[in-house]
Parts: C-alpha cells; structure tokens; sequence
C-alpha cells in the first residue's frame, strides 16, 4: 500500500470520527480513536512510539514520541488546537526527516471543517 493509499484511508477515518464528536475533545481522546479506527481497518499502527535521535556518537533512545505511525509509512500528528501554528508543520517534517518516513499528516480536530485541519507534510515524496 502506498503513502498516498494510506493517507486516503486516514483522512476518511478523520471525518468521519470529526462528523461524529465534533472539536472540542482533548487530543488523547482523538488520538486514541484514530488508533483504534486505523486498527479496526487492518492498518499496523504504532501509537506514542519513541524515536531516536542521534547526535555525533551520543543515542538518545526516545529524542521523541510519534503519535501514530502507520504502516510505517505515514506520521500522523494529532492537535486538538484552535490553531496550528508554522512550528507545528516544522516539527512534523523534523520528525519524518529522523525517521526516513516520506509523508506525515498534521491533524487538527478543534476545527469546525475536518477537512480545514488537515495539513500534508512531505520529506522527499
């Protein structure tokens, strides 16, 4: 399945668990919905999944902690803000940079259109 196939399928899963909650939820509680959805769809999902980051000879096990990854193909940023900011774009592409993942979604549910809060991030698409 490829990038594009898979961040079709998130997309859809974001509406419809938008068209049915609406904004206004704590980020942990989209998130854990969205983990559960993309599971329920046959996806391979990590969730808080820690990410190195190495620096000259210095490991640091957790530099960071993915809020899905699915497929091992697509970052998915989960936000529940009233509006993303240029460093949130940023920090998602230094994310997929560490991770050779080629596509990331920043997704905002405190949005009153879905499809108004969700932003594609590519590294090398």
């Amino acid at each position: 399945m490829t990038e594009n196939e898979i961040s079709k399928i998130i997309v859809n899963i974001c509406y419809k668990i938008h068209t049915e909650l609406g904004p206004g939820l704590f980020e942990s509680v989209y998130e854990e919905i969205l983990y559960h959805e993309l599971n329920k769809a046959g996806l391979d999902v990590k969730r808080q999944s820690p990410i190195a980051v190495t620096w000259d000879d210095l490991k640091m096990d957790h530099g960071f902690r993915a809020d899905l990854i699915v497929e091992n193909k697509v970052i998915i940023e989960v936000k529940s803000i009233e509006a993303i900011a240029p460093v949130h774009q940023k920090q998602l592409l230094t994310y997929l940079k560490l991770t050779d993942i080629k596509l990331g979604l920043l997704v905002n549910f405190n949005v009153a259109l879905i499809k108004n809060g969700i932003q594609r991030i590519v590294n090398n698409l």
